[in-house]
Formats: C-alpha cells, sequence, structure tokens
C-alpha cells in the first residue's frame, strides 16, 4: 500500500533544480546605483537649459525660434553620437567608454558660462549632445552584463528614474544658484559634479568576473541566463532585422515626448499659469517624482508579470500598453483651469513615459545578445534623437504661430499607442536574434 501511495503522490510534487539566490550577493545593485547616479548628474545637465530658458530669451533677447534652433543643435549632436557610441562602447568596454562619455560631457555643460550669442549657445549645446549620447548606451550595456534578463527591467527602471531625480534636483538648485551667484554659475556648478561620477566609477566598475568582491554565487545568478557567444557581430547585421527597426521606431515615436517635457514644462508653466523660476520648484518636483515612482513601477510590472509565468513578450507590451494608455489624458493638459489640474495630467504622462522608457529599453536586452547592446541602443537613441530634432523645430513654430500648446500635447498623448503597434507588427513575439559566426 505505501508504494501505491508513493506511486501517485511523487508526480504530483514539482521537482525543480534548485535556482541561484539572488540574496547571495548585493555587488550587481552597487553598479545600479552608480548607473543611477550617472542618469542624475546627465539629467541635471540638461534640465539647466529649460529651467533658465525665460531668464535667459529675457536677458538675451531670444525669440522662440532661436530657442528651437539651441535645442535642435543639442538633438543634432545626440542623435550623430548614438549612431556612432553604441560602437565605441563596445570597442572601449563600459568602464572606459562611458567615463570618457561623462567627462566631454561635463566640460561642455561648464562651458555654457562662457558664451553668450544663440551660436554660442548651440555650440555648448552640441557639445553637451555628443557627450551626454554615450549615456544611455553605456548604460544599458551594463545592466546586460551585470543582471539576468529577469532582473533588467528593475534594473534599468531604478537607474532610468535617476533622470527624474536629476529634473527633480535641477529646479531645486538652479534657481538658487542664478539668484545668488548669477546663470553661468549654475552651469558651472552642476556641471562640475560629473568630474566627481568618474572617479567613484573608475574606483568600482569591472565586469563581473574581475570585479573582486561579487561572490562565486551572485556570478552564477548574473550568468544564470543561457551563454552566448563572444563572435562580435557587424552593424549590417544588426539592421537586416525587423526586432531592431521595432526598437528604433519606438524610440523615434516617444523619446521625443520626454524632450518636450524637459525643454519646454517649465516654458508651459510660466506661458499658461505664470509660475516664476522660484514658483516652479514644487510644480516640477511633483511631476518628476510622479515620473521616479512610474519609471520603477512600470520594470516592477513587466518583471512581475515574467516571474508569474507569462512569457517576456506578454509580459513587456502588457507593461508598455498600461503605460501608453496612462499617456493619453496629457491631451488636455494645455485646457484645464488652475495649475495642480495640469501639473496632475503631466506627471501622470511623466510616470508613464518612464515606465515605458524602462521597458522599451529592456526590449533591446530581451532581443539581442550582450555584445550588440550598445549598438542596438545607440541606433535606436539615434532614432529617437532625430525624432526629437522634429519635434523641437515643430514645436518652436507651433509655439511661435499659435501660441498655445493643444496640438504639441495631442501629439504626445497619441504617441506611444502608435508605438506600440509598430513594436508589435514588427516584433510579434520579440524573439531573439540569433546570428551565424562571422
Amino acid at each position: 500500500m505505501a508504494e501505491m501511495v508513493n506511486e501517485v503522490s511523487v508526480p504530483n510534487i514539482p521537482i525543480e533544480p534548485p535556482a541561484p539566490v539572488p540574496a547571495a550577493g548585493h555587488c550587481r545593485w552597487v553598479v545600479c546605483g552608480l548607473l543611477f547616479f550617472a542618469a542624475t548628474v546627465n539629467y541635471i545637465d540638461r534640465q539647466v537649459i529649460g529651467l533658465l530658458k525665460p531668464t535667459l530669451q529675457a536677458e538675451l533677447h531670444w525669440n522662440e525660434i532661436d530657442y528651437s534652433n539651441i535645442v535642435f543643435a543639442f538633438q543634432v549632436a545626440y542623435a550623430a553620437g548614438l549612431l556612432l557610441v553604441g560602437r565605441v562602447m563596445d570597442w572601449l568596454g563600459t568602464r572606459r567608454g562611458f567615463s570618457l562619455s561623462v567627462f566631454l560631457w561635463s566640460l561642455a555643460a561648464m562651458a555654457h558660462a562662457l558664451v553668450r550669442s544663440v551660436f554660442g549657445f548651440g555650440a555648448a549645446r552640441f557639445a553637451l549632445g555628443w557627450g551626454e549620447s554615450g549615456s544611455f548606451p553605456a548604460s544599458i550595456k551594463a545592466v546586460a552584463e551585470w543582471f539576468p534578463k529577469k532582473e533588467r527591467a528593475l534594473a534599468t527602471g531604478i537607474f532610468n528614474s535617476g533622470t527624474n531625480l536629476g529634473a527633480i534636483v535641477a529646479p531645486l538648485v538652479v534657481p538658487w544658484l542664478t539668484l545668488k551667484y548669477g546663470w553661468p554659475a549654475a552651469f558651472v556648478a552642476t556641471g562640475a559634479i560629473g568630474l566627481v561620477w568618474i572617479v567613484l566609477w573608475l574606483a568600482v566598475y569591472r565586469t563581473p568576473e574581475k570585479h573582486t568582491t561579487v561572490t562565486a554565487a551572485e556570478l552564477a545568478y548574473i550568468r544564470s541566463d543561457p551563454g552566448e557567444s563572444a563572435v562580435p557581430i557587424k552593424g549590417r547585421q544588426l539592421i537586416r532585422h525587423r526586432q531592431m527597426w521595432a526598437f528604433a521606431i519606438g524610440k523615434f515615436l516617444t523619446d521625443p515626448v520626454w524632450w518636450l517635457y524637459l525643454f519646454w514644462l517649465p516654458d508651459f508653466l510660466y506661458r499658461n499659469h505664470h509660475v516664476n523660476l522660484q514658483g516652479m520648484i514644487l510644480p516640477l518636483i511633483v511631476i518628476y517624482n510622479a515620473a521616479t515612482v512610474g519609471s520603477v513601477a512600470g520594470g516592477w510590472l513587466s518583471s512581475a508579470l515574467i516571474r508569474r509565468g507569462w512569457s517576456v513578450n506578454k509580459g513587456r507590451k502588457t507593461a508598455m500598453l498600461v503605460c501608453a494608455l496612462c499617456v493619453v489624458p496629457i491631451v488636455l493638459a494645455s485646457r484645464v483651469s488652475g495649475l495642480w489640474p495640469a501639473v496632475a495630467l503631466i506627471g501622470l504622462a511623466t510616470a508613464a513615459h518612464q515606465g515605458w522608457s524602462a521597458n522599451i529599453f529592456t526590449t533591446a536586452s530581451d532581443m539581442f545578445p550582450r555584445r550588440a547592446i550598445g549598438s542596438v541602443v545607440g541606433f535606436g537613441g539615434m532614432a529617437g534623437a532625430v525624432g526629437g530634432m522634429l519635434i523641437a523645430k515643430v514645436v518652436g513654430y507651433l509655439l511661435e504661430w499659435t501660441g498655445s500648446y493643444f496640438l504639441v500635447f495631442l501629439m504626445s498623448g497619441s504617441a506611444y499607442l502608435i508605438a506600440l503597434l509598430s513594436i508589435h507588427v514588427l516584433a510579434p513575439k520579440l524573439s531573439p536574434v540569433e546570428f551565424e559566426a562571422a
């Protein structure tokens, strides 16, 4: 009888090999913290000119088209840099490549203090865009090096939330620096923070295999995904695949919306609600705190669904659909009366964008091997920057001609659903790309 019971009961007990224990080490989260710090510095430097737009326009006599040309110069350099920087990151490695990128953009940020003309600011923004183009390809590559696939969306969401902290810190410190020391000091002080980050990065960052404090258990967990070939992948091999274009088109359609928030949100608050440099601190803090929550929540949602047994494809796209739907109400932001209803709508949209961003970045590592991540993210970022170039000119002319943000927010509200449809058509299963040996 006992033998019969055993024969019946044993098959009902699921027997699985023991999984690696994530708690075996924490080095990967230290790396994630450094990436978070880099994203924070990146967006502090990027946000300064948007905060100072009313001040600079009044002092240097810019019109809306002048300002759009300065933003356009940044986007041109950012797009051109992203076209090349992915290959540079794959060639130099994450440690050296990221250090070089931050060094270049920190010098460019401080150089804004030396110029006074539209051309001079355009040149400084061009240099800033060229340096900052390395940030996200390097960060996504570092996540692919340090995290297994099941944790990458969460890690990406966490480091990407540093962009929101940067956008919160900037309105806290830039008005104070400007009022006490003048606007050039704001550029110098914020630009210098990147030099501190470089010292920390060079002291801490190594690949997991070369890191002296990574335990064997944590290394096994990091490398728990199936092994990959080390054969280099050429650019022409990448662009032949629909997955590459799915990622790039998704970035092209949605990245410009974030550029819009970054460079024009202070102007919207000033133009529509008469909020001055000091008065916009609290609204911007609320908006970008919401974005921080959205970044982590969006990454957590897809990771949680995948841990529950959902496929990577279903988990990622469900999270992206939720985010896309949450952006739609922003079409009402320029029509509502009162500052705080507008802030609530924009805060929801920025939160949804960052949740979307955490997931679309992670689709690159879902579909492509680690050795190609820098190139893939660079190409997609270039597409997003080209979209940002276009929106910079469109917004400049729309505001000059109509004085209204309605059409601008209408474009923003529809972009994500169109992007998700495009991604699904081109990559219906987010299937990993297989490359033949060169």
